[in-house]
């Protein structure tokens, strides 16, 4: 399962739905909106996507996912739109017959979408500014 949605991501459901008797393991990351950025406070993210490059980048690395190990359910999704503290963002779910394999699949594939998927962060700072932020790379102190 591959979404975009301007919605509150139920984690729980997400969850759930990659659960398989076939499964030993389960391996949930959720992204969520942080107060603090360095010594900046964040009052709320803002999301922006390209929604359709988006989905199907996403699903460019389910297949990739699925060849490197055994997956057996998959859901990724991203939130967009305007995000307070504490809000998730995004929810990787990823279930494998082992932990080790579910570990690693699921990482891989949040640190890979926060990389190559089109989808724009932007922070507004409690001060009332606003900045555009790409992942691993700190925001510029003002």
């Amino acid at each position: 399962m591959i979404e975009i949605t301007e919605s509150a991501i139920d984690h729980a459901a997400l969850t759930e739905r990659v659960r398989s008797h076939a499964a030993g393991a389960v391996c949930t990351f959720l992204g969520t909106v942080r107060e603090m950025t360095g010594d900046r406070r964040t009052q709320a993210l803002r999301y922006e996507a390209y929604p359709e490059m988006a989905r199907k980048t996403m699903e460019d690395l389910e297949t990739q996912a699925r060849s490197r190990w055994p997956i057996v359910e998959l859901a990724m999704v991203h939130r967009v739109g305007d995000l307070d503290l504490g809000e998730i963002s995004v929810v990787v779910a990823v279930s494998c017959p082992h932990r080790h394999q579910a570990f690693e699949a699921c990482r891989w594939l949040i640190d890979t979408l926060k990389e190559v998927v089109p989808i724009w962060k932007k922070e507004v700072w409690a001060d009332g500014t606003e900045e555009w932020v790409h992942p691993g790379v700190e925001p510029k102190h003002s």
